[in-house]
């Protein structure tokens, strides 16, 4: 079924708003210094040991908390003038909690067993994304008019971590109200990639994957609602997962879920060792974890395998980059090789519509009929709704406090049909049945996590549409883990999504654990 003229029309406006605006903001917008600068290298041996490994250490007193939080406040301060990743730290509360944490241990007569049990990451430091509320910490998530809100509270997957023994070392970067793929905004400015300081690390967990990539950090957490946790971590050569939807509470985060956001949204943890994923998603998900059966052993010889390769060629998204096919055909042919498993490439003519469907059901309203609240409305609160078509008037005259990308967005949105086309409806409802009956209870497919590495700032903004390789995942409600895969030749990391079934997120992480073995995992950003 073809697309009606009215239905092609919204298409080309969109497009030709993304063109107009965003060449707009090539002659106008200044552009960044060029900076041949490099991070240093990690030279601390504790940088470079997973969350899981560093607790077991503290509690076996091999080390102290406090050793090992002052090692992370060191590489934070000697990283972040150049990545500007963490926005407000809290290293004088970290080192008298760590110091709480070594007292405990010298006092506790229970046995390591005991501390493991009840607190499986104490003294191990923790990043958190601004988004986020953690308490005593700016909560602004990059909006000018929040400038002054502080978090009050933790939200619950940050408390749950607090509670298991984690000590927050401070709040990271987000695009403005976290709906773009750059972590920039006026409020903080912009945050830059490790591995090439000229390069984006992503949004709208772009802080987080930047810090914990530059070894400023160990483990994070993220949200996604369209690939936040996945592109970052992709752009930064780290692990990220985002859970089946449900199981990680969204609450006290900002923007706050409306509409039917909840069904796509999810939270979950960002790492650069894959063996911190599934006792971090444990943690995180509380009293739901038992809803993944997390503890149950994976067999990935027994699992069946797919591959797709790109979405057919959709008009909006980019073309996949020959060196991203290369590497997700390269991890076919070592799981073949390895595990003996046929890995089968399969396509679903639908993936060509995955942005139009992702755009089509983040408008839903919720079953009480509210819509979801408008861009500019977040854009102008707590005062009227933005003006989007002002605000870029402004931005000419270099008066705007919103970035190019929040204008941008504010101005699709007005092109929204308050009812989804029925066609997309359909292709959405044949995609999920089809993958879903594809993944049952032991598939895993690899799809790409973007169409090219991390590119240099604000680029994004010329291929805004290539999320659509995350979006689509969101919508269909799938578990997924994005894998680093090595660099390329220019030094910039490489990745693949592993999804698996719902509930099944226990297979995409036992994949990952597999491909970090085969391709290397995490790669210090300053090595020589």
């Amino acid at each position: 079924m073809a697309l009606s003229s009215m239905e092609r029309l919204q298409v080309w406006l969109l497009k030709a708003l993304m063109g107009f605006f965003f060449a707009l903001f090539s002659l106008l917008s200044p552009r960044s210094p060029a900076t041949k600068k490099k991070l240093p290298p990690v030279r601390e041996p504790l940088l470079t040991e997973s969350a899981t490994q560093l607790a077991r250490k503290i509690r076996q007193r091999e080390v102290s908390s406090v050793t090992v939080v002052q090692a992370y406040i060191d590489r934070i301060q000697e990283v972040n003038p150049l990545v500007n990743a963490v926005i407000k730290d809290r290293f004088a509360l970290a080192l008298q909690e760590a110091a709480q944490v070594d007292k405990l241990i010298e006092e506790e007569t229970g046995g390591e067993d005991v501390l493991e049990d009840r607190l499986p990451l104490l003294g191990v430091p923790l990043s958190v994304k601004m988004s986020y509320s953690l308490q005593g910490m700016p909560h602004t998530t990059g909006a000018i008019s929040r400038r002054d809100v502080v978090a009050t509270v933790d939200s619950p997957p940050v408390a749950q971590l607090k509670r298991a023994g984690a000590i927050p070392l401070g709040v990271t970067n987000t695009s403005e109200l976290c709906m773009w793929s750059e972590s920039h905004n006026h409020l903080h400015g912009i945050t830059c990639n490790p591995y090439d300081l000229e390069r984006t690390p992503g949004g709208s967990s772009g802080g987080e994957g930047s810090i914990i990539a530059a070894a400023g950090a160990v483990v994070g957490v993220g949200s996604d609602i369209g690939g936040s946790i996945r592109i970052p971590s992709f752009f930064n050569g780290i692990f990220g997962h985002k859970t089946t939807p449900g199981v990680v509470s969204n609450d006290n985060q900002y923007p706050n879920c409306s509409g039917r956001h909840d069904e796509y949204q999810s939270s979950g943890p960002m790492c650069r060792y894959a063996e911190d994923l599934l006792p971090m998603l444990k943690i995180m998900a509380g009293p739901k974890a038992d809803m993944l059966s997390l503890n149950e052993k994976v067999d990935l010889k027994k699992l069946r395998f797919f591959t797709i390769v790109h979405d057919g060629g959709s008009p909006l998204t980019s073309p996949v980059s020959r060196e991203l096919i290369d590497i997700q055909r390269e991890v076919v042919e070592r799981l073949e090789a390895d595990l003996g498993v046929n890995v089968q490439e399969v396509y679903f003519p639908e993936l060509k519509n995955s942005f139009q469907i992702w755009d089509a059901y983040m408008a839903l309203p919720d079953d009480n009929g509210k819509p979801p609240t408008p861009f500019a409305e977040l854009l102008g609160e707590p005062g009227r709704p933005a003006r989007p078509v002002w605000e870029l008037l402004k931005w000419m005259a270099g008066k705007s406090h919103h970035t190019m990308a929040a204008i941008g967005l504010a101005l699709v949105e007005m092109t929204h049909v308050t009812k989804p086309p029925a066609f997309l409806i359909q292709q959405k409802e044949k995609l999920q049945k089809d993958v879903e009956e594809l993944l049952g209870v032991d598939g895993v497919f690899l799809y790409p996590t973007h169409t090219r590495v991390a590119p240099k700032h604000h680029h994004n903004l010329f291929r805004p549409l290539d999320f659509a390789y995350t979006g689509i995942i969101n919508i269909l409600g799938l578990p997924v883990t994005q894998c680093p895969l090595g660099l390329n030749q220019e030094g910039l990391p490489m990745g693949v999504q592993v999804v698996a079934g719902k509930m099944q997120d226990r297979l995409s992480i036992a994949v990952a654990l597999y491909l970090e073995k085969a391709f290397g995992g995490w790669r210090d950003p300053g090595a020589p």
